[in-house]
């Protein structure tokens, strides 16, 4: 639906629940809280303007690869959606292609596609996989992160939009499941859902490099929607003894309490 209070601005819902917004004259404005915690993610993993090559798992609206492709100009980005229909509406009514962005999106799974990346070939990965309101299982395994870490170049960083309410087991397993994968990690939220007061969005991103977290820090900071980073041993204390997540244990996200993404 067109957002009436922002020209060229367009608000994708999936059952009521807000999906994706994207601005198709201005790509670099984020309207979600956790799209705008990606993008300074992605501002602070290299230089200023340097193309990266990425690969997004979930597609939407393809609010971030518009975003990378304005920002960061001749970067290389796949999209796998493993929603053909939305996809095809989205290409349809929301066309992504532009001057400078190269784009390719295909329809399939987002962990087969993983698989089949040669090894070293990927600056960024970026896993926002929902299947309704909740994270598959099968994208929340060690199996799966190792995965994406092979498929990462040395200082590659792999990045997961997730979400999760009190007591937030889901989070520290999540984190915990990083942690057994990556060297360096860290955790993204704004202070209640951290705290465990209410549900949210939580961003985790890994590397096997150091991750840019006091740039990354200061630049939530200061967002109109100011979000914490905890990394480190801050990190390891909200992991506590929470295991790594494996194939065989490995379950979907838990769902969100009612009307906790609804519009209209």
């Amino acid at each position: 639906m067109p957002d009436l209070d922002r020209d060229g601005g367009w608000l994708l819902t999936l059952d009521d629940t807000p999906q994706s917004y994207v601005d198709l004259g201005d790509p670099t404005h984020l309207e979600f809280e956790y799209t705008r915690r990606i993008g300074h993610l992605m501002d602070a993993v290299a230089p200023a303007g340097r193309p990266l090559d990425a690969l997004h798992l979930g597609g939407g609206a393809l609010t971030m690869p518009r975003y990378l492709a304005a920002t960061r100009p001749g970067s290389r980005q796949q999209v796998v959606e493993v929603d053909g229909p939305l996809l095809d509406l989205v290409a349809e009514h929301l066309p992504w292609q532009g001057p400078g962005a190269d784009i390719t999106a295909v329809v399939g799974d987002a962990r087969a596609a993983l698989a089949a990346v040669p090894a070293g070939s990927l600056d960024l990965v970026v896993a926002d996989v929902f299947h309704g309101s909740r994270t598959p299982g099968h994208l929340t395994s060690v199996e799966f992160l190792r995965l994406a870490a092979a498929a990462l170049r040395p200082g590659g960083c792999y990045a997961a939009n997730l979400a999760d309410g009190p007591p937030l087991a889901f989070a520290r397993a999540q984190a915990a499941t990083l942690r057994a994968v990556f060297p360096e990690v860290c955790l993204v939220a704004e202070a209640p859902v951290l705290r465990g007061r209410r549900y949210g969005n939580i961003l985790l991103a890994g590397s096997a490099g150091p991750l840019p977290a006091a740039d990354l820090a200061r630049r939530l900071a200061a967002d109109i929607f100011p979000a914490r980073l905890t990394d480190g041993a801050d990190l390891a204390a909200f992991c506590g003894r929470t295991p790594a997540v494996t194939d065989a244990e490995a379950t979907d996200s838990p769902p969100p309490p009612d009307g906790a993404f609804s519009v209209g």
